[in-house]
């Protein structure tokens, strides 16, 4: 009944919110797929909501993705999607990025690629700075806000992001891409294709450089890509393989820069030149489709990924020894998929099973001793710790769409997951690692969706499960808490409202997303970058998505969308110790504890953005976008000492395609030169015997006015 008024109570504000503001969102393509690229596409698109799902999402098409800046990774591509905030450690947009969806951290959002979830198995995230240049390659993406169609790997929790790699093109081509900018950065990039060919064979090919100096200082990145698919096709029956290779080498960012420093050295780094992150990952996929008939068809799939590298810094220890600490990793990630589906204008069945198996080795040890000014002789005990971490994840589902009397849509989804996982092997600090898990969850999902006209309206409910990631396992088994880390549950209310014809379109999605032990950001970061989390019992997100998009000449656009929302942790047990309170300065056996309602970090409870394209004439486009962000705590205190104000960043473009082989365009980020920060950790030590808690934390400013110039040869 809560929900129900609550839901109401919002459906009214729509119409109010929607007066008050001129520009709402970004509408995505239409994902409907043409006859002749059906075959081809048959597993990505049974992975993706259609136009009439009860689900929100949007889509970005390949023309929009080849518009953007060569230094945007994907997180800052899709920033300016609707609830989405996304940060880059660096500052400008190469190296280490990532991206919130309605507050909801990377370890929430699902990532697929041809429909198999790249997300690490362990930390439940995707690293982009591994994936460079990606956008270049994709054929399109399809971003799900909360909890979404069911996919395989972890559960989508706050969000999914489904790319698929682009379709085959009908004739031979080459093309080169050349960018440079601010903070010395450049881009290169090749590719090339046979087009499809007589046999049905067809192969493309490509291969990216990017490099920066970065906002920061020593935010370095140096990044390589390739990528390679053959394809071929005859008949009734496709036949897909592709590899992607990353590799990156950059200055370790993860640490951000002391709050003080923010108005006096925004681009100070504690790192030194010589605290470096080295990482390389390939991954091997084949994909084979056959269809049945015009309704049915199958396919399967097999992914293989290998990643490893470490990560090097100068230490210290207490006799005042100096080395150098290698922090290693090698990891094997393997995937098998099975699709069946069916689908006629009225029916749509799927039915998916996956297997995966992960392995993941961990180890540190010193290379070099600057006391000796030499590496460290063989026989010298250089191992700091060993471990290992296995993961097979087991899931199936069942989605299934029913389209009556040409106007309501019927929809039903149910997913079932089994995951085993163990830690083994000694760690840096604490007991060894000695823990095993099996999880069971069930997943149901259930919504409508009615079309009357322009007019859509949809309703939908899903439930989702997700394990402890290994960082917080470890964290647990350190603190002596193994057995008291929770799964999370969450279930995601959604209630929609769209309308579209040729010249405008508008959209209101509320969301009620209701937690039971969620595990929360602390807002404490471990030494190699990784949130530090807790269950907390009660929590939710609740907002309302507002979107829309006016075409009142061809030659001109305008849209935005604006997002409010309370993001928030019931009966929280905290202490009362915000800066300007005495009681964080008593003794911890004065402090008093409380119970009460607090912020979840980092979800700010309004973002938007507005947006204007221009065509004055064939072949020129001109687009400016702003970006607004409202104040969000980088704790889950609500101390307005730990809290990042309100900002809001204006950036401009223009993309001139000369003729079919020569195109240039020029993206000027930031054009107000406006200071802010977009990111930050906190680390709190309290002591038993009275002193005054030791308070460390890290702030994440964004480059100023930077620029950046493109041209691309097509033949």
């Amino acid at each position: 009944m809560k929900i129900a008024l609550t839901a109401a109570a919002l459906l009214l504000c729509v119409g109010v919110s929607a007066q008050q503001i001129e520009q709402t969102s970004e509408i995505g393509p239409s994902d409907d797929v043409t006859l002749n690229e059906r075959i081809d596409s048959t597993l990505i698109v049974s992975l993706r909501a259609s136009t009439r799902t009860p689900v929100a999402h949007t889509g970005i098409s390949r023309e929009e993705l080849r518009s953007t800046n060569s230094l945007s990774s994907l997180p800052m591509v899709l920033s300016l999607q609707p609830s989405v905030v996304a940060t880059n450690e660096g500052g400008t947009g190469l190296g280490y990025s990532k991206m919130r969806v309605r507050g909801s951290d990377a370890s929430r959002i699902n990532v697929t690629l041809n429909g198999v979830t790249i997300n690490d198995a362990e930390s439940q995230e995707v690293f982009w700075v591994n994936m460079p240049a990606i956008s270049g390659l994709l054929g399109s993406v399809q971003l799900q806000r909360g909890v979404g169609t069911s996919v395989n790997g972890s559960g989508a929790f706050g969000a999914s992001v489904n790319m698929r790699s682009g379709y085959v093109r009908p004739a031979p081509y080459a093309e080169i891409e050349l960018s440079a900018g601010s903070f010395l950065t450049g881009t290169v990039s090749a590719a090339a294709g046979t087009g499809r060919m007589a046999d049905g064979l067809s192969l493309d090919v490509r291969y990216a450089y990017n490099t920066t100096e970065g906002y920061l200082d020593n935010a370095t990145a140096r990044l390589h890509s390739a990528y390679a698919a053959l394809d071929w096709y005859s008949g009734s029956n496709s036949l897909r393989l592709t590899y992607l290779m990353g590799k990156e080498r950059t200055g370790l960012t993860w640490y951000g820069i002391p709050k003080d420093s923010v108005a006096t050295n925004p681009r100070y780094n504690p790192a030194t030149p010589g605290d470096t992150d080295n990482y390389a990952q390939h991954h091997i996929q084949g994909v084979y489709l056959h269809q049945f008939s015009p309704a049915l068809s199958a396919s399967a799939t097999l992914n293989f990924t290998k990643g490893d590298g470490y990560y090097e810094y100068l230490q210290t220890d207490p006799l005042a020894e100096y080395y150098s600490t290698r922090n290693a990793m090698d990891n094997v990630y393997s995937v098998a998929t099975a699709n069946l589906k069916y689908q006629t204008a009225q029916v749509h069945l799927i039915a998916n099973a996956s297997y995966s198996i992960y392995e993941g080795g961990h180890y540190g040890y010193r290379v070099y001793d600057i006391t000796q000014a030499g590496f460290y002789p063989d026989e010298y005990n250089r191992t700091i710790y060993d471990n290992t971490g296995y993961k097979t994840d087991a899931s199936a589902f069942l989605r299934g769409e029913w389209l009556l009397w040409d106007c309501v849509n019927l929809y039903a989804d149910m997913q079932y997951r089994h995951v085993f996982y163990r830690i083994n092997g000694t760690e840096k600090k604490g007991p060894e690692l000695d823990w095993s898990a099996l999880y069971d969850f069930f997943n149901p999902k259930g919504g409508i969706s009615w079309q009357i006209g322009d007019s859509r309206l949809y309703a939908s409910v899903a439930v989702a499960h997700k394990e402890p990631a290994r960082s917080d396992i470890k964290d647990a088994i350190q603190g002596g808490k193994a057995d008291e880390i929770l799964p999370e549950r969450l279930v995601d209310w959604e209630f929609g409202y769209s309308f579209a014809n040729k010249h405008l379109a508008l959209g209101a999605n509320i969301y009620l997303m209701e937690y039971k032990n969620q595990l929360v950001q602390t807002g404490k970061l471990s030494e190699n970058g990784y949130s530090i989390k807790a269950n907390v019992p009660r929590s939710y997100r609740h907002g309302i998505e507002l979107t829309a998009a006016w075409k009142p000449v061809g030659m001109l656009t305008i849209d935005g969308n604006l997002t409010l929302s309370r993001n928030k942790i019931l009966d929280y047990t905290n202490w009362v110790d915000c800066y300007d309170n005495p009681v964080y300065w008593t003794p911890l056996e004065q402090r008093q504890e409380y119970l009460g309602t607090t912020d979840l970090l980092l979800s700010p409870s309004v973002t938007g953005r507005a947006g204007v394209t221009l065509k004055p004439v064939t072949g020129l486009s001109l687009a400016a976008v702003w970006k607004y962000v409202g104040r969000q705590y980088y704790d889950n205190t609500s101390c307005e000492d730990r809290a990042l104000p309100a900002y809001d960043v204006l950036s401009f473009s223009a993309e001139y395609c000369l003729n079919k082989t020569i195109s240039f365009a020029i993206f000027a980020e930031n054009i107000l030169n406006k200071t802010y920060v977009a990111d930050a950790w906190v680390y709190r030590a309290v002591f038993a015997d009275g002193s005054p808690d030791y308070i460390e934390d890290g702030l994440f400013p964004q480059a100023p006015f930077n620029a950046m110039f493109k041209v691309r040869l097509t033949f």
